[in-house]
C-alpha cells in the first residue's frame, strides 16, 4: 500500500468519526488522526530559510580568481556608493560609513574541495559560515541555482519557442515559482508536496508541515496543511496561556465549549465545530510537549524575571558596523521554535518522522541603500544558521536535519549606484550534519565584463542582461536531491518535481547517503 492511499485511509477513519457532514473540509485539513501509522526508525526535518527579496547572491559567495574580482569590482564601484566588497585581507576601517566596504573590511577566504580552478570568499559578516565550510564541513554551496523548465544557454534564452519559467524577474511569481513551480497563485509547493508522500509516518499528520515564518505556498501540499506557530510556540485560540478570557478560566472554558458545539447538522457548522477542536487539541499537545525556550538547549535562562528571546545572547548577533554590539535576530528566533519543534517530536503527543519546516527573512530587494542592508542581513544569516547547528548539536540531531536558502531571484552584477536590480540565478547554502560540507555543487558562474554600448556581457556564457545570471542547476534539482535524501524514491520525485525528468543529474551529491 502507497504511503498516499495509507494517509487518505487515516484522514477517512477520522472523517468518519466526525459524520459524514464533516467530511470533505476535514479530509483538507489533515485531522489529528492517531492510527498506526507507516513504520519509521529514524526522523528527518528539512528546513526552509526563504530570503524574500531577492538576496544579492553575487555579493554573499565570491570568486576571487584575478579576472572575475577585476571585473566584479569594476562594474560594482558606480558612483554615487561603491557596493564592490574588498579583497580578502584588508583591515576594516572603523572611521568609515555603516557598513561601507571599507568599514566592513576584506572578503572572508573560503577553501572547497573542488576549487574549479577558481579561488573563493564569503561576505565579510559571515565569519561564523567561513568555519563551518572550511572546518566543521557542515556548509555546503550550490552555485547559480534557479526555476528552469529545460537547460537553457543564452542561445535558448533568446529563442521565443523555448520554454522559459513564467513572469520572470518578478517578486510575487518568482517566490511562488521557487516553492511551487507555478508563478503568483499556486496553491501546492514542493515541501508540502514531500510532506504528501511521507505524512503516513507521523502518528499526528497535523505536525507534518509547520511554518514560523508566515504562511507559505511551498509547505501546502494535496493533503498535508501548514501548521503555523510563532516564536512563543503554538497559537492559542483565544484564551491566553493560563486558558484564562478576561481573567477567568470558567469563561476561556465556555468559549471552548461554544465554538466545539453545533446546533445544528449544517456542512459549514460542523466544519467549522471540528477545525475549531482540532485546533485546541493541536495547541494542547504541543504546548505540553515543548520544552522552555530558555532551556539551555535552545536559550539562556534570565538571571531574574521573564525569559525575552529578544534578550537572548545566544539569539543576538554581532553588529558588522560594530561587532562589540550584538542585535536581536528574529531569523534565530524562528530557528529556536524550529528546534524546541524538532526536541518534541518524538514525543508520545506528536510523534513525528518526517516534517518540513518554514521559516523567512525580509528586506533583500535592495534598489538602494544597499552597503548597509546587505551587509546587517548576511551577517543576521550567518548567526542565525550557526545558532541552528549549535543547538541541533547539542541536541544530538544534526544529521537528521537539513537547511536550505532560497529566494525570489538573485539580483544583477552590475550596480544601479548604490544598490541592484532584480535578476535569475543566484547562490544558495545547503547545510547539516548530513551535508557534504565544504565545496561547491554545480558550476560557479563566469562573471565578464560589460559591452562598451550596452549592459550585454558577450564574454560570459552565464550573465544576461545587466549581469543577471542564466541559472545552471535548477530548483528541481536542488529539491529532488533533499527529497531522495528525505526518503521519497525516484518515481516520487517525479511526481513532486514536474520538470526533473528534463535534467540527467537528478541528485547533486551533496547530501551523504543514509
Amino acid at each position: 500500500m502507497n504511503a498516499s492511499r495509507r494517509l487518505f485511509l487515516r484522514h477517512a477513519g477520522v472523517m468518519s468519526a466526525l459524520g459524514a457532514a464533516g467530511g470533505p473540509l476535514a479530509l483538507n485539513l489533515t485531522a489529528l488522526g492517531t492510527a498506526s501509522a507507516q513504520t519509521a526508525s529514524d526522523y528527518k526535518a528539512i528546513v526552509c530559510i526563504f530570503l524574500f527579496g531577492g538576496n544579492d547572491s553575487i555579493n554573499m559567495v565570491l570568486p576571487t580568481d584575478a579576472n572575475s574580482f577585476a571585473n566584479y569590482t569594476t562594474l560594482r564601484s558606480q558612483a554615487p556608493d561603491s557596493i564592490a566588497l574588498l579583497a580578502a585581507g584588508t583591515a576594516a576601517n572603523a572611521g568609515a560609513a555603516n557598513g561601507s566596504p571599507a568599514r566592513l573590511g576584506g572578503v572572508l577566504p573560503i577553501s572547497p574541495a573542488n576549487a574549479q580552478g577558481r579561488s573563493f570568499a564569503l561576505h565579510p559578516a559571515m565569519g561564523t559560515l567561513q568555519a563551518m565550510f572550511d572546518t566543521d564541513r557542515r556548509l555546503a554551496i550550490l552555485p547559480n541555482v534557479g526555476p528552469l523548465i529545460l537547460p537553457t544557454s543564452k542561445t535558448q534564452y533568446s529563442q521565443s519557442s523555448h520554454p522559459k519559467p513564467a513572469s520572470l524577474f518578478s517578486h510575487n511569481d518568482q517566490q511562488n515559482t521557487w516553492q511551487s513551480f507555478q508563478p503568483e497563485g499556486a496553491t501546492v509547493g514542493w515541501g508540502g508536496r514531500m510532506g504528501d508522500m511521507l505524512a503516513s509516518m507521523n502518528s499526528r499528520t497535523v505536525f507534518t508541515s509547520i511554518t514560523a515564518g508566515g504562511n507559505a505556498v511551498w509547505l501546502s501540499g494535496n493533503e498535508v496543511r501548514q501548521y503555523q506557530v510563532t516564536n512563543s510556540g503554538a497559537i492559542r485560540m483565544g484564551t491566553n496561556a493560563n486558558g484564562q478570557i478576561y481573567g477567568s478560566a470558567a469563561v476561556g472554558q465556555a468559549m471552548e465549549r461554544i465554538v466545539m458545539t453545533t446546533r445544528g447538522g449544517h456542512l459549514l457548522e460542523t466544519d467549522l465545530s471540528a477545525v475549531a477542536a482540532r485546533s485546541m487539541q493541536a495547541e494542547s499537545l504541543l504546548r505540553n510537549a515543548l520544552k522552555p525556550a530558555s532551556d539551555p538547549l535552545f536559550g539562556t535562562a534570565p538571571a531574574s524575571g521573564n525569559y525575552s528571546a529578544t534578550n537572548d545572547p545566544k539569539l543576538r548577533y554581532p553588529d558588522p558596523n560594530n561587532p562589540a554590539t550584538t542585535l536581536a535576530n528574529t531569523l534565530a528566533q524562528q530557528l529556536q521554535i524550529v528546534a524546541r519543534m524538532i526536541e518534541a517530536s518524538g514525543s508520545a503527543d506528536i510523534g513525528a518522522k518526517r516534517q518540513v519546516f518554514f521559516v523567512s527573512m525580509g528586506s533583500f530587494d535592495t534598489h538602494d541603500a544597499q552597503n548597509n542592508n546587505h551587509a546587517q542581513l548576511m551577517a543576521r544569516l550567518a548567526h542565525a544558521l550557526r545558532y541552528f547547528d549549535d543547538t541541533l548539536g547539542a541536541m544530538g540531531v544534526r544529521n537528521q536535519v537539513t537547511t536550505f536558502t532560497a529566494s525570489d531571484f538573485g539580483r544583477t552584477f552590475t550596480s544601479n549606484g548604490d544598490g541592484t536590480d532584480h535578476g535569475w540565478g543566484a547562490h544558495h547554502f545547503v547545510a547539516g550534519g548530513a551535508v557534504r560540507g565544504g565545496d561547491l555543487y554545480g558550476t560557479f558562474p563566469i562573471y565578464g565584463a560589460k559591452n562598451a554600448n550596452n549592459n550585454n556581457f558577450d564574454s560570459s556564457p552565464d550573465q544576461l542582461g545587466n549581469g543577471s545570471l542564466l541559472p545552471t542547476t535548477s530548483v528541481d534539482q536542488l529539491g529532488a536531491t533533499l527529497g531522495k535524501w528525505f526518503g521519497l524514491s525516484d518515481t516520487q520525485l517525479l511526481d513532486v518535481f514536474p520538470n526533473l525528468a528534463n535534467f540527467s543529474n537528478r541528485d547533486l551529491g551533496f547530501m551523504n547517503p543514509t
